[in-house]
């Protein structure tokens, strides 16, 4: 089994832990964690752009001007595309573009995601994560300590003294167990995450 060291919220080493491998040292396969990111980004879409046609749009009852004569480029309607305040031609119109992948496949994917980030060096694993009050600069000083950039902090429940405390400093995510997620995990720098969130995590992905 892999081991990873356990540090405290100082950057000292407090202990190690073992890691299950069928998690943190499975076979990345960047086929599945890019169907995921893909599936994850168009769900979030919510496909309610819409657009006029000329029929739709106000107007165009009455011919702009005569045919001939006029010096003028022809003209039938004022709901011509080529008109301001006309119609559009081929614009979007409400879409679905929900996605849905196996169960099977969105866990395989997080390992992949997972074991990555740990192959990469880019994991910390904390004894935990806490502070007494909403406090950025506390939460800054930390991060600075840790050397983190642009984490993704994994807890094992809610903690809205963290979530609020870091949700203004820029490319800083903290997650809740049950939120973790492929995009999330491949979009931030460093992953670190609790002992107690460790466990969690093995325990959801392990079988």
């Amino acid at each position: 089994m892999a081991k990873a060291d356990v540090i405290n919220m100082q950057g000292e080493k407090v202990g190690d832990v073992e890691l299950n491998d069928a998690v943190w040292a499975a076979e990345v396969k960047p086929y599945l964690i890019h169907d995921v990111v893909v599936m994850q980004l168009a769900n979030r879409r919510r496909g309610t752009a819409s657009t006029k046609t000329r029929g739709m749009v106000r107007g165009g009852g009455k011919k702009p001007w005569r045919q001939k004569g006029t010096g003028r480029a022809r003209a039938g309607s004022s709901t011509s595309p080529l008109w301001v305040g006309g119609g559009r031609v081929f614009g979007p119109k409400p879409k679905e573009y929900h996605m849905a992948l196996p169960k099977k496949v969105r866990k395989a994917a997080l390992r992949s995601a997972l074991s990555a980030r740990y192959a990469d060096a880019a994991m910390k694993v904390l004894d935990k994560l806490e502070l007494d009050a909403i406090n950025t600069k506390a939460f800054a000083g930390i991060m600075k300590v840790l050397k983190l950039s642009k984490p993704l902090l994994v807890v094992s429940g809610k903690n809205e003294l963290l979530e609020k405390s870091a949700r203004n400093i820029p490319h800083t995510k903290v997650l809740r167990v049950e939120g973790l997620n492929v995009y999330d995990v491949m979009r931030h720098e460093q992953f670190v995450v609790t002992v107690e969130a460790l466990a969690k995590i093995e325990g959801a992905l392990a079988s």
